[in-house]
């Protein structure tokens, strides 16, 4: 919100030498943090000119200049008129105008322009007639300012425009605005008023609230009133989407009358752009008060207005031109309850906009539901300034002064009359005491606020309070819809009372065991692979059908095991992940790109693994908790997410020196990743061969746990994904399921005496087929070594005429050791040759002599 500093000086008492910042900074204090402090556009002379002559010069590229002499008075040191070349053509010669002489500086779009006498069309133009766009009042750039014509009717200003004069304070350049950041719960802080409102809290400062006036002054409703009916057949949350709907005509209007000088200024300082009269005054209320207002072209209406929520299949063309499909929840203003001729709270309809033939006007001022109209703007992608106040909750008692402000503008400016009819139907509903006892905003603050001062904030942010024995009874104002709670009484008195004033305390942690069990995996299998020159990522969890055909997984198979967002972030990437690897390519893609070559990544992250279709969670109206039963439902429909470890490596593992050459990083070093995991989390995992999308046939480990568990995959990635997905050729990788890691590691590994015997150790050479896998044999020769067999150490492979084609011979190092005493040479032979024969029956495994 951009609250012009003269504006807001009109509803607060804001001291004389007070500036922008102070400004600024006091309204910190009560919570509204600043965007920015904005003035003109323009720094250097900036004067008042009058045109001596204009002469017009025909150039060969068919554009016309005007060569220009201007009085600029003394401002540029000789008295002597300006030479100026300009393009416009709005402006006749005794005309004034603002010039910027050499020396000046516009603020651009594209940065600071410094203005210089240059030569150009043949002559030297010493300076600029500036537009209002030049100038950052506004976007015309069709012509010129004509000060003239600009201030006509402002006497005081036309006086002050003679050759020379600084043109900056009349045009407004050198007020400042304030721009604040209004939170959700704030909508009253949407208005000059409420803004001034805030300040005051800050400061102390008088308030001048001319809603009391302009209430007074607002005529009742009257017999003659133009009809308007409410009906809701499909209330949300039990709340009517109309409540109250006030409306005045004015009769007579000349809308082609301009807006004053000083009304388009503020508006232009707010951020907004001068249209016409009517919509200006609409605007300008709506800023200064808070109220939303709409004007309808009289003569376009019927005998009524209807509100009514929308039916299936109508249509409306809202006043940006664009024809809308209407949902039967979007409530509608209708003309006779047929025809749409506006969205409620969000954007009128073309059919009944204000035209440059109107004469007689309906000015609208009603109180909409918040959740309806934000519904509705986000429905149709229709943001307005209207819907931004509605939404956050707009005071229902302002419809009446709002009316009387814009009719007292419309009147005097426009040459209108007000006309006897006068509508207010409706009937809101007053605001909800709150019951809080007087000693809680000290319990959950921690400061200790005496009564007086507690009951003192209160009443300063405009509640009523009533006390019997230590309890209070508040009654929020009309404009503060947000308090509803004790809690958010609380948060007045501590923003009141001064945030500066909440001690800074550190707390004293409570006692406990720490971590859980799964926060101490998490943590340890992060550090380790940090440890290990991996890089901890995060990416979005979103997935499109693109990416699992890229993966070469069975895209129906995919979607099947996962569920689709009802309002994705982007329309090509609509499903959660089944894999973690899945999206973390893009962050290896993205840091290749840009020139990182050896990359070592990895994620802790969840994914979707639906077993059966899941069941559609129910919904509730937002405001309403839902009942257990509904909350059960919506538990249950949560598809399950177990928390994953992707891996992934790309270039040199061991890079490359003056030592040597580096080594690629293969299969090998994301399987010895997955060992190191596996280790650290006391947990045994079993490796063998596999061949699923996305990794590479013959280059990939299934991960198990020693009872068959399946915990994931790991090795390198198939050649036809590396290439969809743009990766670094030979990139490898690991998925592994942590939750079922986690759960194996709950079971504590028993640590053993250490052995005070010496060990004794065994070799043999087994010759298998070359398709058996070493771990194969290796599992079997622990299964037949029996409880003395310590470790078992694959040192040798062999393939070659010795061992005949189709075999190869895998050297094993066989170590026993036992705990009591020293073992003979017979003994270990004999364990030796049982775990041989656990080989030969398990894997063929032939003894090599």
């Amino acid at each position: 919100m951009r609250v012009p500093v003269d504006w807001l000086r009109e509803y607060v008492a804001v001291p004389a030498g007070a500036t922008g910042h102070d400004i600024a900074a006091a309204l910190v204090r009560v919570g509204l943090e600043e965007e920015g402090l904005h003035t003109g556009g323009v720094t250097g002379p900036l004067v008042v000119g009058r045109v001596l002559t204009r002469v017009e010069e025909p150039q060969k590229n068919g554009r016309t200049i005007n060569w220009c002499q201007v009085d600029v008075g003394a401002a540029n040191g000789t008295g002597e008129p300006q030479g100026i070349v300009c393009g416009a053509h709005n402006f006749e010669e005794g005309d004034l105008v603002p010039v910027i002489l050499p020396g000046g500086v516009l603020t651009t779009p594209h940065g600071p322009m410094e203005v210089g006498a240059r030569k150009t069309y043949g002559h030297v133009s010493a300076g600029m007639i500036c537009s209002e766009r030049e100038l950052g009042l506004g976007d015309d750039h069709d012509g010129i300012i004509v000060l003239t014509r600009r201030f006509a009717g402002d006497e005081d200003l036309l006086a002050r425009c003679v050759p020379g004069a600084d043109a900056i304070p009349l045009l407004g350049l050198d007020r400042e605005t304030v721009e604040v950041n209004v939170t959700p719960d704030r909508g009253y802080c949407f208005s000059v008023r409420g803004i001034a409102r805030e300040y005051s809290h800050a400061t102390g400062a008088e308030l001048s609230d001319p809603v009391l006036d302009l209430a007074a002054a607002a005529p009742a409703a009257s017999a003659t009133g133009y009809p308007v009916e409410l009906v809701d057949e499909a209330p949300i949350r039990g709340r009517a989407g109309c409540d109250r709907f006030a409306a005045r005509v004015v009769r007579g209007l000349d809308v082609t009358a301009p807006s004053p000088a000083w009304m388009r200024a503020r508006l232009t300082e707010a951020g907004m752009r001068p249209i016409s009269l009517a919509v200006d005054v609409t605007n300008y209320v709506m800023l200064g008060l808070g109220q939303p207002l709409h004007a309808y072209d009289l003569a376009t209406l019927g005998e009524r207005i209807v509100v009514r929520r929308a039916r299936p299949g109508e249509r409306l063309t809202t006043l940006d031109d664009v024809d809308r499909a209407l949902d039967p929840e979007d409530l509608l203003i209708t003309d006779g309850g047929e025809t749409p001729i506006g969205i409620a709270g969000v954007m009128g309809g073309a059919t009944t906009e204000v035209s440059g033939t109107t004469t007689d006007v309906l000015l609208e001022a009603a109180h909409f539901d918040p959740v309806t109209v934000a519904r509705t703007a986000r429905r149709h992608r229709l943001p307005s300034e209207a819907s931004r106040r509605f939404e956050r909750g707009v005071d229902p008692q302002l419809p009446p002064a709002a009316l009387q402000l814009a009719v007292d503008l419309l009147v005097r400016y426009g040459g209108g009359v007000a006309g006897d009819e006068v509508t207010d139907v409706g009937s809101v509903a007053p605001p909800a005491a709150v019951t809080m006892p007087v000693s809680f905003p000290s319990r959950v603050v921690g400061v200790d606020y005496d009564d007086a001062t507690v009951t003192g904030v209160l009443e300063q942010i405009g509640c009523s309070v009533g006390r019997d024995g230590d309890v209070l009874t508040v009654t929020p104002p009309s404009w503060r819809p947000d308090l509803d709670t004790a809690e958010d009484l609380v948060e007045e008195v501590a923003r009141i009372h001064g945030y500066e004033e909440i001690p800074s305390v550190l707390p004293t942690p409570p006692g406990g065991s720490g971590l859980t069990h799964p926060q101490r995996v998490r943590r340890t299998v992060a550090n380790l692979l940090a440890a290990q020159g991996l890089s901890e990522v995060w990416g979005d969890p979103f997935v499109g059908e693109g990416r699992m055909a890229a993966l070469g997984l069975d895209v129906a198979a995919e979607t099947a095991r996962t569920v689709r967002l009802a309002n994705p972030l982007s329309d090509e990437e609509p499903w959660l992940r089944t894999s973690v690897v899945s999206t973390m390519v893009d962050a290896l893609r993205r840091n290749v790109a840009r020139g990182a070559k050896d990359v070592g990544l990895f994620e802790l992250g969840l994914v979707v693994a639906l077993d059966a279709p899941q069941a559609a969670a129910p919904t509730e109206d937002v405001g309403i908790r839902p009942t257990e039963e509904t909350l059960a439902a919506i538990l249950g429909a949560v598809p399950p997410q177990p928390r994953h470890l992707g891996i992934l490596l790309a270039g040199d593992r061991d890079r490359a020196g003056w030592w040597g050459e580096g080594r690629r990083a293969d299969t090998h070093d994301v399987l010895e990743l997955v060992r190191s995991v596996a280790e650290a989390l006391a947990v045994d995992v079993v490796l063998t061969p596999d061949d699923p999308m996305p990794w590479h046939p013959g280059r990939c480990a299934r991960v198990t746990l020693a009872d068959g568990t399946p915990v994931g995959h790991a090795g390198e990635l198939h050649p036809k994904v590396v290439s969809a997905l743009g990766l670094p050729a030979r990139t490898v990788g690991a998925e592994l399921d942590l939750d079922a890691l986690t759960r194996a590691a709950e079971v504590r590994p028993r640590a053993r005496p250490l052995a005070t015997h010496p060990m004794a150790q065994s070799d043999v050479a087994l010759v298998v087929a070359a398709p058996v896998p070493a771990a194969a044999v290796r599992e079997a020769l622990v299964a037949g070594g029996g409880e003395l067999l310590e470790a078992v150490q694959l040192f040798d492979v062999y393939e070659g005429d010795q061992v005949g084609p189709g075999n190869k011979s895998l050297a094993y190092r066989l170590t026993f050791r036992s705990p009591e005493r020293t073992l003979t040479t017979d003994e270990v032979s004999a364990m030796r040759d049982a775990a041989v024969a656990s080989a030969a029956d398990a894997v063929g495994a032939v003894q090599r002599a």
